[in-house]
């Protein structure tokens, strides 16, 4: 007798969205199942990894993390070309964490300045994030997005209080939205039918559920990403059916298990492998909760993943 595994069959899909120009765009998202059932359904482009870089030179990182990119850490342009040429990122996520006004405030045209030389020096789909001031990252974006017409970013975070402004200026200059809700399924699907209402087409939005690194909080966003994608899939519910955005990298390598140096913390052993596997870890769990594209940091880290993901779409 042929055992044959028992299958759920389901009614929903999600969205396919194209990233960036189409040259050398990205897809992301058409699962038709939970995250690698590849026995039940479908996953037609593997999640991507996004690579972290900043506008400013970050001054409170732990060498752990500083040392990949201590020849360019000054210059994000720089830094950008070598997260894709050295270490061959498939996506840039530039952070604007220097316009936050409690750092150093930088102004509106300071960040267009830094997003035109990022957005010159590489090919690859390029994410720009906000301080997560929602005021500033209002006025932020909208210059950034009026100045980089041409080039089909995604912009985040957008939040309720910001969506009008923020998707008026995708709808108007081709951008993509990272609709980011605070860790909140029903707060995630009321920000989706807004931007909708708004007019910013479906293939424009991606979703950003807000994340935390390993043991801090993980367990909860898991939670309502699992949820997310059960109601997406099982419920057809199709103002969840988007891809996911999990800017993780930063939530990561602030915690002090991540920064605590051997002479600080001598029993939690070598900093640097350390750090490399809480964000590996990280990563894989919000895989397998439905993450699309990871925001990472550390390329050891980065390279265990792409593993894991090879690993389990070849399964």
């Amino acid at each position: 007798m042929v055992f044959e595994a028992p299958k759920i069959s389901y009614n929903g899909v999600i969205k396919e969205i194209p990233l960036g120009k189409d040259a050398n765009g990205i897809t992301v998202g058409g699962e038709t199942s939970y995250p690698f059932y590849l026995f039940e359904g479908n996953m037609p482009h593997p999640p991507v990894i996004a690579m972290d870089v900043y506008d400013a030179t970050p001054d409170d990182w732990p060498q752990a993390i500083v040392e990949p990119f201590a020849d360019v850490i000054s210059d994000p342009a720089a830094w950008a070309r070598k997260c894709v040429s050295a270490y061959g990122a498939e996506m840039v996520a530039l952070q604007l964490a220097s316009t936050d006004p409690n750092a150093q405030n930088t102004s509106a045209e300071e960040a267009v300045e830094v997003t035109k030389k990022v957005a010159a020096a590489v090919e690859v789909p390029l994410i720009v994030w906000g301080s997560g001031n929602m005021e500033k990252d209002t006025e932020v974006l909208k210059m950034v997005a009026e100045a980089c017409a041409e080039e089909s970013l995604i912009l985040g975070p957008v939040e309720e209080d910001s969506h009008k402004a923020l998707g008026a200026a995708a709808i108007a200059y081709q951008h993509t939205i990272g609709a980011s809700s605070p860790i909140d399924i029903n707060l995630a699907k009321q920000l989706n039918i807004l931007l909708g209402n708004l007019g910013v087409p479906d293939e424009r939005i991606i979703v950003d559920p807000t994340v935390a690194g390993l043991g801090y909080g993980l367990e909860y966003c898991y939670s309502v990403m699992e949820r997310d994608r059960m109601a997406a899939l099982t419920q057809e519910d199709e103002r969840l059916q988007f891809p996911v955005v999990c800017n993780l990298a930063k939530e990561v390598w602030k915690v002090k298990e991540a920064r605590l140096s051997m002479e600080e913390a001598p029993l939690l052993g070598d900093p640097l492998k350390r750090g490399v596997l809480l964000e590996a870890m990280t990563a894989l769990l919000l895989l397998l909760a439905g993450g699309d594209v990871l925001i990472m940091r550390h390329p050891e880290a980065i390279q265990l993943v792409r593993g894991f993901v090879r690993d389990l779409m070849a399964s």
